[in-house]
């Protein structure tokens, strides 16, 4: 359904009905000077929150690079650390099959197996031990950036809240 709408004829109406006085705005009527101030205003305004807000997100980027490459150096640490560990655990298996081989009786077998694990256990804490400790430098490294990048953004707006306060 179409209704042929008259702008003149609405504008009369209104005018008639609600006695609204309007001037009819043409394209060469000019704008009121608050009007366009305000406008001006809006711009640098929308401007300077963009400025911001893209500042903000290359920080916020650069601080996500900096935090994954410091996981991808710590998890190729960490993984190397791990096969380290592997290798050693194999040797020792194999120095033990040296070792066994070599025996002479039954009861020599029995005590350098005892020999071997109580060796093994405290090696495998000590392992455990050096697995953790990377571990957790990787974590702390991993989050410097990002700490860091929290730290600045939080002092950052407290400096405006005192500005702001003054």
């Amino acid at each position: 359904m179409n209704i042929p709408l008259n702008l003149n004829d609405t504008t009369d109406r209104s005018r008639d009905t609600y006695g609204y006085k309007t001037e009819r705005m043409t394209l060469d009527t000019a704008l009121p000077e608050a009007a366009r101030e305000l406008a001006e205003k809006s711009v640098a305004e929308t401007r300077e929150a963009y400025q911001r807000s893209k500042s903000g997100l290359e920080a916020a980027l650069d601080t996500l690079v900096r935090s994954f490459d410091s996981l991808s150096q710590g998890s190729a640490a960490l993984n190397r650390k791990i096969i380290e560990i592997a290798h050693r655990n194999v040797r020792s298996g194999f120095d033990l099959a040296r070792s066994l081989a070599t025996a002479k009786n039954l009861a020599e077998v029995v005590e350098l197996r005892a020999i071997y694990w109580r060796k093994q256990l405290d090696s495998l804490a000590a392992q455990a031990e050096e697995v953790r400790e990377l571990s957790a430098k990787l974590a702390a490294d991993m989050a410097a950036p990002m700490k860091a990048h929290v730290s600045r953004s939080m002092e950052e707006m407290r400096e405006k809240l005192l500005q702001k306060d003054k």
